[in-house]
């Protein structure tokens, strides 16, 4: 799960960065470990700034006013892959053919084949754990090839239909080519998500984004939208600004990844034709009936067992109201949120997810004292949250602490962007319910049921015509004749095949995936390994750390022309 944006302006002059930036702030909740922007100017030359942190800390007012150029691509990380290091930041950059950076949110199944493929036959160095570097150097392999000074959309679409044909997993991408434009292409699973818009200027121009969620467009006045199709790519000459689309390689099913709806995108995000915000609603309709039934199986009166229904903040919000709605409960906010604690869900480290917790939810004792109360949450996943929620209601003075989750029962891993950790650190993994709420110390857990979560994210084709139409009123024109045709090839879009829903089958879109769940554990099992030595490196205070820093370490932010000789070896600025 990461964050990505593409943008070109018609308008030669105008500067993409400060768009860019916005659009990381509205995506910031799909990473929080880096960020990173490269925008393109003059002569085709290429200007960086990227680091960890958050965007806000990254992008300073000095170091953005050195990104210049009218097209550019962003990103925000959430590792999985890979580890958390400066080096790893996105997006990267290689130089040869032609220069190419590049922003990837997924991951890669097949990483370990790859690498060995691009050591044995292209004889490309590749200098990270990152399988986004893996995916960067394959497209340029392939576009080196073709062996021409300059390429065209055709050598663009060929070199991505030889990338489709090695690579395998989850992967929703941007990139840019110094001087020619942007691409934008999707797995042909669809599991990650990726939207272009475009956006009519007075001029009669246009503008065209591509970014993982389409409240990034709709905040930038990109009103014409539409979902990048499974297997699907388009590439935005910046001369001609006229994007070509192009089904690169078949789709070989529509299963966008489930846990986008319940948890990572934003309630205000349309993808691939679903509502978020809507699909959370049905969530807390579906998860209502479900608990009713439980109570009525035991001869009890929920009305009766309940006395108020309580969100986890914040993305379980609708869910529950939707829930108390339907239960005919009262519904109360008995946490208060501090905003400036991050999501502890996407904290790459179990101990700091633990700290997290309490600095991050506050409980008001007035809304739990004497009270049995039912706590909603959109998942249930390590249970360290979870554990310490309740255990905050019991300190707090509740008679009972029901819990209830929008998703099903998790057991399983992620592999397609999500580091949900190994099986064993799932607090679903091998128990029932009964054993889950011993562990949380609740006095009974609530899981929504598959089927019913799948029913909730089936896409409403009335209310996604309603959108469209609303959000096209103040653009189009009855003389558009472009526009008209371009949003008549809009509307069939293919039914989905299902749902990518791994976590709780076991079962993944991919096919049979234990040699990637092999080398997901020594992977996870070395980076902890490097995380204590660097840890006991830290602590020799004789040692200037400096010195054993690699270069891209030393100064995280690296603002500027890019001059690199490889993608991980930036031009050291001191800003």
């Amino acid at each position: 799960m990461c964050g990505i944006i593409a943008l070109v302006c018609s308008d030669p002059e105008v500067n993409c960065a400060s768009e860019l930036y916005d659009g990381c702030l509205y995506l910031q909740h799909r990473g929080q470990d880096a960020a990173g922007i490269v925008t393109c100017g003059d002569g085709g030359r290429l200007y960086q700034c990227k680091g960890n942190g958050m965007a806000r800390d990254v992008f300073t007012k000095s170091r953005m006013m050195k990104l210049v150029g009218n097209m550019g691509i962003a990103h925000l990380r959430y590792p999985t892959a890979g580890s958390s290091s400066n080096s790893e930041a996105q997006p990267f950059y290689v130089n040869a053919p032609y220069g190419i950076s590049l922003g990837h949110n997924g991951n890669l199944t097949n990483g370990e084949e790859i690498k060995k493929y691009m050591d044995e036959v292209v004889h490309r160095h590749i200098n990270t754990d990152s399988d986004s570097e893996l995916l960067l150097n394959l497209f340029a392999a392939e576009l080196a090839t073709y062996d021409k000074s300059r390429v065209n959309n055709n050598d663009i679409f060929k070199a991505l239909s030889g990338v489709y044909q090695k690579v395998r997993g989850a992967y929703a991408c941007v990139a840019m080519l110094a001087g020619y434009g942007v691409i934008g292409f999707r797995d042909p699973h669809g599991i990650r998500p990726l939207v272009i818009g475009e956006r009519l200027k007075s001029d009669g121009t246009r503008d065209y984004m591509i970014a993982s969620e389409s409240v990034v467009l709709k905040a930038h006045d990109f009103r014409v939208y539409r979902d990048i199709m499974p297997g699907e790519a388009v590439v935005i000459p910046k001369q001609t600004m006229i994007p070509e689309f192009r089904q690169v390689t078949p789709m070989q099913s529509y299963t966008p990844d489930i846990f986008e709806y319940v948890y990572f995108a934003r309630p205000d995000s349309v993808l691939d034709g679903v509502s978020v915000y809507r699909a959370r609603l049905e969530m807390g309709t579906k998860l209502a009936q479900h608990i009713e039934a439980s109570f009525r199986k035991q001869n009890m009166d929920v009305h009766k067992e309940v006395d108020v229904v309580i969100p986890v903040p914040d993305t379980s919000r609708h869910a529950a109201l939707q829930c108390a709605v339907t239960l005919g409960l009262p519904y109360r906010e008995g946490f208060v949120k501090n905003r400036y604690v991050g999501r502890t869900f996407i904290m790459p480290d179990q101990k700091q997810r633990q700290s997290s917790v309490r600095r991050k939810l506050n409980a008001m004792p007035s809304e739990f004292y004497g009270k049995s109360v039912l706590l909603v949450d959109d998942s249930i996943v390590r249970g360290t949250t979870s554990k310490e929620i309740v255990s905050m209601a019991r300190e707090s003075g509740a008679k009972k602490v029901y819990f209830a989750s929008c998703a099903p029962v998790i057991r399983y891993n992620h592999i397609y962007g999500i580091d949900l950790a190994d099986n064993k650190q799932l607090v679903g993994f091998g128990k029932t319910e009964e054993q889950i709420s011993q562990v949380l110390g609740a006095d009974k857990v609530f899981y929504q049921k598959l089927e019913d979560l799948e029913e909730c994210c089936k896409r409403d084709n009335e209310i996604k015509d309603q959108e469209m139409r609303l959000a096209l009123t103040p653009v189009i024109s009855d003389n558009d004749e472009n526009m008209k045709s371009y949003i008549k090839s809009l509307d069939p879009m293919p039914e989905f095949d299902g749902f990518e829903a791994g976590v709780f089958t076991g079962k993944y879109v991919t096919g049979d995936e234990t040699a990637y769940l092999n080398y997901a554990e020594k992977s996870r099992a070395r980076n902890e390994q490097l995380k204590q030595v660097q840890a006991k490196l830290s602590n020799l205070k004789m040692l200037d750390l400096a010195e054993l820093k690699a270069p891209s370490e030393i100064n995280i932010y690296n603002s500027g022309a890019v001059s690199y000789t490889h993608l991980t070896l930036p031009t050291i600025l001191l800003v």
